[in-house]
């Protein structure tokens, strides 16, 4: 806990106007995600395979550069790194549209954009994250954290339906648009930021005239996560789960528009109800936190993602058209339960364990671990949906999120109830 968050109202100001600026950016993110992966598909012809290597160029940069950049994070003010990287990501994403009014746009050129793309995302979300600890209170990150994930499930809900629209009315390219539009507003309210960000202090322990290495504060970062911090069993744990999530994104889309007929509108709206259980998640879980403790409501927010899958696996199954869109649509509610119930309680539990001076470290070193497992896994799962169909793929996500289950469930961490000061 800073100085600067130490006895102020929840919510402050600045992290009201931090608040907008996020849910901006994440209302345009998920009109951009169902954009993408509809320009694949339908503009670009791609297969499941193909937006598999969608996914795995998003997130390629936290598998090269993450370690690194959670180190220089941690080294600067955070807040001139959110405004110029939500610029470069407002850049990126015009890119695109014009690429495609210049009848230039291929495959691999929409793959370079969008890992810029992924690299300017990478800095701006370890920068951001890292930034919360020095806008409220300790005792309030949960809340803090609740509240974000909250105004992402309202994106998350809405942003799918609006892609959905701009997708039928002017087409994918021009649909993403609406994502560099937020980028332009988030740099512009975080700039109007009040909050007074320490300058970095030099590590005591090294010579005063002497920079520290970059390799070493990665191997600390790393070494605080999987060792000393206690977090290496969630950490692993997420990991499983991010194996499972990879396979799920790359098969969605195919599996929607594709096997189950379904049209962009429909696979809109069924995404969408994934925001509706997630807002309803984030909503309740504050009070299910406080009854259930923080291991428990992990593991049944897990649980809970697990269900939303083998219910996805259903849709078609006797059903077409509306129905099938209404079963998917219930799936996706669940999985985006157990995510808008879960995450707050799994970042205010790492935050809270964790120094300042190691927050954006310790945030990367997670995060590229868990986006080089969609590295990997996103192109095998849309693989092995081309082998062996989307519904078998469905289920192995099904298997290994309940992997993801059973390693915290067998851990000590499920009988974590709170974080001692």
């Amino acid at each position: 806990m800073t100085e600067q968050a130490s006895g102020r109202p929840f919510p402050s100001g600045d992290f009201s106007r931090f608040w907008r600026a996020r849910a901006a950016a994440g209302l345009g993110t998920y009109v951009t995600l169902l954009a993408l992966q509809t320009l694949v598909v339908l503009t670009l012809d791609g297969t499941a395979q193909d937006v598999g290597w969608l996914n795995s160029a998003r997130w390629l940069p936290y598998l090269v550069l993450g370690l690194v950049v959670g180190a220089l994070v941690d080294r600067c003010r955070r807040r001139p790194v959110m405004v110029a990287t939500d610029l470069a990501q407002a850049a990126l994403l015009a890119a695109i549209p014009a690429a495609w009014l210049l009848d230039v746009l291929t495959m691999p050129l929409l793959l370079v954009l969008v890992a810029a793309y992924g690299t300017a995302s990478l800095v701006n979300g370890a920068a951001a994250t890292s930034f919360v600890p020095r806008l409220v209170a300790r005792d309030e990150l949960q809340r803090a954290h609740a509240r974000l994930d909250g105004a992402d499930a309202v994106a998350q809900t809405a942003g799918p339906a609006l892609g959905g629209l701009l997708v039928r009315w002017i087409g994918p390219p021009l649909a993403v648009l609406l994502d560099a539009v937020t980028h332009l507003y988030a740099a512009l309210a975080v700039a109007r930021l009040r909050t007074v960000e320490p300058v970095p202090a030099p590590d005591p322990d090294t010579a005063p005239d002497a920079a520290r290495s970059v390799t070493r504060e990665i191997r600390e970062g790393v070494r605080w996560v999987y060792r000393t911090s206690g977090l290496a069993v969630l950490a692993g744990a997420t990991h499983v789960w991010f194996a499972a999530n990879a396979v799920v994104g790359a098969v969605l889309a195919p599996y929607a528009l594709l096997t189950l007929g379904l049209d962009a509108l429909q696979l809109a709206l069924a995404t969408a109800l994934a925001g509706v259980g997630a807002v309803v998640g984030a909503v309740v879980t504050t009070a299910g936190g406080r009854r259930l403790g923080i291991g428990p409501a992990v593991i049944t927010a897990h649980v809970v993602t697990t269900v939303g899958v083998a219910v996805m696996l259903l849709a078609g199954v006797g059903t077409t058209g509306w129905a099938a869109t209404a079963v998917l649509g219930v799936g996706q509610a669940f999985y985006g339960f157990g995510i808008g119930f879960g995450n707050s309680h799994e970042e205010s539990y790492r935050q809270a364990l964790t120094p300042d001076a190691m927050q954006g470290r310790t945030i990367t070193t997670m995060r590229s671990a868990n986006r080089a497992v969609i590295v990997v896994v996103a192109p095998l799962g849309g693989l092995l949906a081309d082998r062996a169909g989307d519904r078998f793929a469905l289920g192995v996500a099904a298997a290994v999120f309940a992997v993801a289950v059973a390693v915290l469930a067998a851990s000590p961490f499920r009988r974590t109830r709170t974080v001692e000061p």
